[in-house]
Order: structure tokens, then C-alpha cells, then sequence
């Protein structure tokens, strides 16, 4: 009497295609796995680029802030243009002007004060320089934060669509049952074999 044959089955999960949409994301899957992307033009899209693509140079500017950066070149001429404007207005309008006009000024003074307007001037655009570059610190330290709050934010969003449109897949799902015997081969496909062995035997062939 021969050994008789242990059966075991397995077990194929098939997930049907399905395509989740949210305004920022969509999800695909399907028996390979799933795929999502943010939607092109979006808000979180267009973050998710500007932070991948100017993340380096950011940084660079939060830990060496520079005057050189379009910004602070833009502020620095205007707070120099602006002072140099005032302040020589002021000494003319004020100071020299009306000492003149009762003859208590030589030329020689007026020369002094107007340097010692520009050294005046050069020490507060010194001074500005330095509270420009740590102001010029802190503000790039908080684009970095809200930039990566919003970036990390989409994230959150593509992840929580990417979870919707697996679970709804996999409720969808069919399975398939496959029986084999201890020796690995399908007892369907074998019976079939056998039965058809012993039909042309039967005839002679």
C-alpha cells in the first residue's frame, strides 16, 4: 500500500487596480504595490519642488549669511542711499546754512563737518551691516521652518491617500486556492495525467 500524500494549500491575494484622488495627491494600486504622486500644480507639488530644489542653498544662507544676497544688497543700498540723502540735507539745512548766512562758518569748518558726516555715516552703515546680516539670519531660519512644516505637511497628506487607496484595494481583492501534494505538485493537474494514462492503456495503446 503506498504512502499517502500530505495536501497543502496556498493562498494568492490579487488587488484590483484602484486610483485614489485627493486635490494634492493621487494614489494607484494594483498587485505590484502602490504608487502616489502629488498632483502637478499644486500647492503641495509646488513645495515639494521649491524645497528639493533650493534646500542647499538655504541652508548655506541660514549658516553664512551674506550682504552679497539679493536681498540684503537691496536693503543695504536703500538704507545707504537714504542716510547719505538725510544726513547731508540735515547738515546743510540746519547746520551750515544758517551759520553762513551770519558769517560764522569758514570753509574750513564746513570741510570738517562733512567729514565727520561721512565718518558718521560709514560707522551707521557699519553698524546696519551687522544687524542686517543676524536679522537676515533669523528671517531665512523661519522660511527653513515654514517651508519644511508645509513640505513634511504633503507628505502627510500623500501618505494618509496612499493607506486610503491600498485599504480600498484590498477590500476588493480576490484570493485563489491552490492544492498540492507533499511532493509539490498539483493534485488536479496529476489525477488529470494519470486518468488519461489509464484511458489509452485500456485501448492498447
Amino acid at each position: 500500500m503506498g504512502k499517502k500524500s500530505k495536501s497543502t494549500s496556498t493562498s494568492k491575494t490579487i488587488y484590483n487596480n484602484t486610483t485614489t484622488t485627493n486635490p494634492y495627491v493621487t494614489s494607484r494600486t494594483d498587485n505590484s504595490g502602490t504608487a502616489s504622486n502629488f498632483n502637478k500644480g499644486t500647492a503641495f507639488d509646488t513645495i515639494n519642488d521649491f524645497v528639493n530644489s533650493n534646500i542647499s542653498n538655504l541652508l548655506d544662507e541660514y549658516l553664512n549669511p551674506s550682504l552679497n544676497s539679493t536681498t540684503n544688497k537691496a536693503k543695504m543700498n536703500a538704507f545707504s542711499n537714504t542716510l547719505a540723502n538725510q544726513s547731508a540735507k540735515s547738515l546743510e539745512n540746519d547746520i551750515i546754512n544758517p551759520l553762513s548766512q551770519r558769517n560764522m562758518v569758514r570753509s574750513s569748518q564746513a570741510t570738517n563737518m562733512y567729514n565727520n558726516l561721512l565718518q558718521n555715516n560709514v560707522n551707521q552703515i557699519g553698524d546696519y551691516a551687522n544687524q542686517l546680516l543676524s536679522t537676515s539670519q533669523k528671517e531665512t531660519a523661519t522660511l527653513l521652518n515654514n517651508l519644511l512644516t508645509y513640505y513634511l505637511s504633503g507628505y502627510d497628506v500623500l501618505s494618509d491617500n496612499q493607506k486610503q487607496s491600498l485599504q480600498t484595494s484590498a477590500g476588493n481583492a480576490t484570493r485563489t486556492n491552490t492544492n498540492t501534494g507533499e511532493n509539490g505538485f498539483n493534485y488536479t493537474s496529476t489525477i488529470s495525467n494519470l486518468a488519461s494514462r489509464l484511458a489509452l492503456s485500456a485501448l492498447g495503446l
